[in-house]
């Protein structure tokens, strides 16, 4: 296994699996956000800045439903750990697309209208984003780091021929949010089939261990 993965076109493999799950890791956290109440799935620094301001601001809907991405993000990130010394990565990825088929079904149904749906779709889909935060070596759900250890490459010129699969990360984050915007306007209730389509996707490639 080791041999396999140091050739160029296993690296490239790895690589286009890393960008199918930032591209799902977008789509789900624009879900999320346009459709189950303003929160992100997998955003966490958003999350819990939205529960200061809400507290502030005194909105009663919004503190739940971030307090429950945080939640559902936690309990995905420690299964997942956990279930990393036991199980090989596909049936990580399994557990994860099936939480968003769940979230994405659930709101092709109707639920998620009223907070307590809400909050139940929303729980499944930050579990998912917490399985795939904690699953895999490279960041493919948050890119703070990410986005400043690659601006201050380039700023000292110290940039990598690796760099492109990065930037490409990043651009893949904003083509899966941008995909499932384009969903919401065209038919809201499919709003959640873009991530579980591209985590599915990923299932073509060899998945990263």
């Amino acid at each position: 296994m080791s041999s396999a993965i140091t050739t160029p076109n296993a690296d490239r493999s790895d690589e286009r699996f890393l960008l199918v799950l930032s591209a799902a890791s977008g789509a789900t956290d624009a879900f999320a956000f346009l459709c189950l109440g303003k929160v992100f799935a997998g955003v966490i620094t958003g999350n819990l800045v939205l529960v200061g301001a809400s507290v502030g601001a005194g909105d009663r809907e919004a503190v739940p439903r971030a307090v429950v991405a945080l939640a559902g993000y936690a309990f995905g990130a420690a299964g997942a750990a956990l279930a990393t010394a036991r199980l090989a990565p596909r049936p990580l990825l399994a557990a994860q697309t099936a939480l968003l088929a769940l979230a994405a079904a659930g709101w092709g149904l109707g639920a998620g209208r009223s907070l307590g749906p809400q909050l139940v779709l929303l729980f499944a889909a930050a579990l998912a984003m917490g399985v795939q935060a904690r699953a895999w070596g490279t960041p493919t759900t948050y890119f703070t780091g990410t986005f400043t250890n690659l601006a201050g490459r380039l700023a000292k010129r110290e940039a990598k021929h690796a760099d492109r699969w990065v930037a490409g990360r990043l651009v893949a984050v904003v083509a899966g949010a941008a995909l499932t915007s384009l969903v919401v306007w065209c038919c809201s209730p499919a709003a959640g089939v873009t991530g579980v389509a591209l985590c599915a996707a990923a299932f073509a490639l060899p998945v990263r261990g």
